[in-house]
């Protein structure tokens, strides 16, 4: 966390870098340093959900808006933090009803995978309920983002986590890291890559409270 005068900036993002986790089958990261003699640069190697990433609609849908086609106006402004640690295996419409969601809203999920971690992948990791991503959709928020690599449950059959948000254009954020920041309302920044006709970019995401 970076604090200036009466701004805190807290960073979300999780550090891209060799060993760190991916999704199961999703490409490992690679840096290869190439030292000159004046200069020096990296060739990289990863795959465009690799750490805090945007999911774009053409990642569920083959005609889906690309990732460079998200509007940068859902990437920046004023979103909420939503503490929903209380949920067991996913969160639900219960869980989200309480906060009264307005329309155009940027939701930031906070679950108890915040307090787990990014050092190691695990299966039971807290998603998203389908019922619970059509809530949202009928909320029509402008994103959402969720506390670890997927917002769908791994192997479930329930695509809605992904096709409701996606095909209503609501991009999605994974992987991002709340567990320093508490529920409440921030100034989101979260641009993705300007990847051309791709379904995803890893991203920068910080939240500024003034």
């Amino acid at each position: 966390m970076i604090q200036k005068n009466n701004m805190r900036i807290y960073d979300i993002s999780i550090p891209i870098k060799p060993g760190m986790i991916v999704y199961p089958n999703n490409p490992e990261v690679m840096f290869v340093v190439q030292e000159g003699a004046t200069t020096t640069h990296t060739e990289m190697s990863f795959g465009t959900h690799t750490g805090t990433h945007m999911d774009a609609p053409r990642h569920a849908f083959a005609e889906g808006q690309t990732v460079d086609k998200v509007p940068l106006e859902a990437c920046f402004g004023a979103a909420r933090v939503l503490d929903v640690s209380d949920a067991k295996d996913s969160v639900k419409i219960s869980d989200l009803e309480k906060f009264d969601i307005q329309k155009r809203e940027r939701i930031l999920l906070k679950t108890s995978n915040s307090k787990r971690g990014f050092d190691e992948f695990y299966d039971d990791y807290v998603y998203l309920d389908g019922d619970a991503a059509d809530y949202l959709v009928e909320k029509d928020i402008s994103l959402v983002a969720i506390d670890y690599l997927s917002i769908k449950q791994r192997g479930g059959s329930d695509q809605r986590p992904h096709t409701s948000l996606l095909e209503k254009n609501i991009p999605i954020i994974e992987a991002v890291d709340l567990s320093r920041v508490g529920e409440g309302d921030y100034i989101l920044s979260a641009f993705p890559l300007k990847l051309e006709g791709l379904d995803g970019s890893p991203l920068r995401a910080v939240l500024i409270k003034e």
